[in-house]
């Protein structure tokens, strides 16, 4: 079997042109729900004869992490998606290249043929697991596409992990403009993250237009398994800590934390060495880590008021960021792409909450500024516009 094969779980081809779908599993070598259920999905459409519309694609991520059950084999290849790194990497010679770079090199020339040859609208989700327990969830970058797709699925939904990770396959997929989704189904020994993971599928395909509801055997079943898995909870939820492990530090989760669960501030909750990490505030703790490979030890979160998703819904679909640049210490770095740099005394005058109202997120350059992305301005909203879950949000329809 050659290395397309290996990438390729599958691929459905539609007799009708449609949305182009693409499911990624395995990018955590550790992680294989996201494949199984590739897999058995794309058998039953096959053995049914279920009629596809469009191009739906199943591709495998870290083949080498996989084959050894590692997270990955050298460097964590959901953190190397960021333009100067894949630059590097493509302009290396195949005998020079690592584990993972390996794998980044397959992938990016893949999803540049899919890109080039599939037709619009396009949706990528990428399966993980988690090694904790946890109520299955999607975790978004915070554009308004994203947000509205993702409200469709019974399950809570988290914003913000870009302003804390560099490099997820996702975010670079954003920065192109497409819609995209992370699922985490469950933990990663559980026969109902293959569950979840099967029926998000399912879900995501008759949402994205590919089936209809009326070809999916059951999909009402599947609604309600991740209804019930994520016990009727579908609130949208914000990144408000993390928690890095350094590389030298003994990073021990003390046991028994589950994503979700209510912690209050003060409370420990992990150990470095002998020195007792506690909780910075009152939240939910989230992704606590119990696996030996990993940077991020712990999330807190917090839920996201439907009124200010409304409020800053509202603010996006008129452009209010443009205002930012009439205050003093805040200049384009590039408006096309939506990048401000924010000097330092600025953003503590700027509370964060009023950039995330706008779509901002930030990033640390240095003592004196700040680099502030915004997802808004370079999502190709247009290409959703005729969708329907996209035409059930007016507010949508001043960004298309």
């Amino acid at each position: 079997m050659n290395n397309k094969e290996e990438r390729i779980i599958g691929h459905l081809a539609g007799s009708e042109m449609g949305p182009t779908v693409v499911f990624f599993g395995g990018i955590h070598g550790n992680e294989p729900s996201g494949c199984t259920a590739i897999q058995e999905v794309f058998q039953q459409i096959q053995s049914e004869s279920i009629p596809i519309t469009g191009n739906v694609y199943g591709i495998r991520g870290n083949i080498s992490a996989q084959l050894q059950g590692m997270r990955f084999v050298v460097q964590d290849l959901n953190r190397m998606w960021t333009e100067e790194q894949i630059s590097t990497i493509l302009k290396k010679e195949e005998g020079d290249l690592g584990a993972e770079e390996r794998e980044l090199s397959e992938i990016y020339k893949l999803l540049a043929q899919i890109l080039k040859t599939g037709t619009p609208p396009f949706y990528f989700v990428d399966f993980h697991t988690t090694s904790s327990k946890t109520l299955p969830f999607i975790t978004i970058n915070d554009a308004l596409i994203n947000r509205r797709f993702s409200s469709l699925f019974p399950v809570p939904t988290i914003l913000g992990m870009e302003e804390y990770l560099q490099g997820p396959l996702l975010s670079y997929i954003n920065t192109l403009g497409y819609l995209s989704l992370g699922f985490e189904s469950g933990q990663h020994i559980e026969k109902e993250a293959v569950l979840n993971s099967i029926a998000f599928l399912w879900l995501t395909l008759v949402f994205s237009g590919a089936l209809t509801k009326d070809a999916v055997p059951n999909f009402s079943d599947y609604y309600r398994q991740l209804q019930q898995s994520a016990e009727n909870n579908r609130t949208f939820y914000d990144i408000v800590h993390r928690h890095n492990i350094a590389p030298k530090d003994k990073f021990e989760m003390l046991p028994g934390f589950e994503s979700f669960e209510k912690i209050s501030k003060g409370m420990v909750v992990a150990k470095v060495g002998h020195q007792e990490i506690r909780a910075p505030r009152s939240a939910r703790i989230f992704m606590p880590l119990y696996q030996k490979q990993g940077e991020d030890g712990f999330f807190l979160i917090k839920s996201i008021p439907p009124m200010a998703l409304k409020l800053s819904a509202l603010m996006r679909g008129f452009r209010m960021d443009s205002l930012l640049t009439i205050l003093p210490g805040i200049t384009w770095e590039s408006k096309k792409d939506g990048m401000l740099i924010v000097n330092v005394s600025t953003a503590r005058f700027l509370a964060k909450p009023i950039f995330h109202l706008l779509g901002y997120r930030n990033r640390v350059l240095d003592k004196q500024r700040i680099l502030m992305t915004n997802r808004e301005r370079t999502a190709k909203t247009f290409m959703y516009k005729d969708t329907p879950w996209f035409k059930k949000q007016p507010h949508l329809k001043s960004l298309g």
